[in-house]
């Protein structure tokens, strides 16, 4: 299977103080990797590097076999990422509607942009029962379908995942979690940064666990859930 992303040495400082020191993990096409770690391990820095939005200062992001290390965050998106950032950030005085073709921004076809706003609310059918309705007054599960509805309305290739179950009912967990596998099952590679771990090495094919911006180890679900830094740290 070919890699679609790459980090190779990634470095990352807000100011003077670095976050990222020298991550390289690899993102297998069709995958769910994930990157499990606790607050303050540096997860939604990384994210943010390999969006641009907050700039490697060292080392190299390779996308589907192009370095966009140096690229700005839009040229990012059209390359072929899209994010559900953390906590969801819905347009609270936008329609459920007008959310998902904010995704789509960058797609001149009107007719392409229908067309995957049907295959969204075929995924979602709450959202098109509520189309209409203003995403502000929808409960969190409803807008976690709504961020995961607008990051799709792109067509990534490769679709990151900031803490999908943050603030969450364990209700809503569980359907979002399916939810994430069945856009994998559809084609899209998926990056799942998560500290929810049982949940995340229950439907991703590799992991990799950062602590203080390092990648301290990684491996297939079962044999994280084996080592003892990992059992220590997340399961007691």
């Amino acid at each position: 299977m070919a890699e679609i992303l790459e980090l190779d040495g990634v470095a990352t400082a807000y100011d003077k103080a670095d976050v990222l020191q020298g991550v390289s993990l690899s993102v297998q096409s069709g995958s769910i990797t994930c990157l499990l770690g606790s607050n303050g391990s540096g997860k939604t820095t990384l994210v943010r590097s390999i969006l641009g939005l907050t700039p490697a200062r060292a080392g190299r992001i390779v996308f589907n076999g192009t370095d966009i290390t140096r690229l700005p965050t839009h040229k990012i998106i059209a390359a072929g990422i899209a994010c559900i950032p953390e906590g969801r950030k819905v347009f609270p005085k936008l329609t459920v509607e007008e959310n998902l073709r904010v995704g789509a921004y960058q797609e001149r076809s009107d007719k392409v942009t229908l067309a995957r706003m049907t295959e969204i609310f075929q995924i979602f059918p709450r959202l098109s029962e509520r189309r209409a309705q203003l995403a502000g007054t929808m409960s969190g599960g409803e807008q976690a379908m709504i961020s995961i509805g607008r990051g799709l309305m792109c067509a990534p290739k490769l679709l990151l995942i900031d803490e999908p179950s943050l603030g969450l009912s364990p209700l809503f967990v569980k359907e979002n979690f399916n939810i994430i596998r069945q856009i994998n099952q559809r084609g899209i590679t998926v990056l799942l940064v998560e500290q929810n771990v049982r949940q995340t090495l229950a439907i991703s094919h590799f992991g990799f666990v950062l602590s203080k911006g390092r990648v301290v180890t990684s491996g297939t679900p079962s044999e994280l859930s084996a080592r003892e830094e990992v059992k220590a740290a997340y399961f007691g």
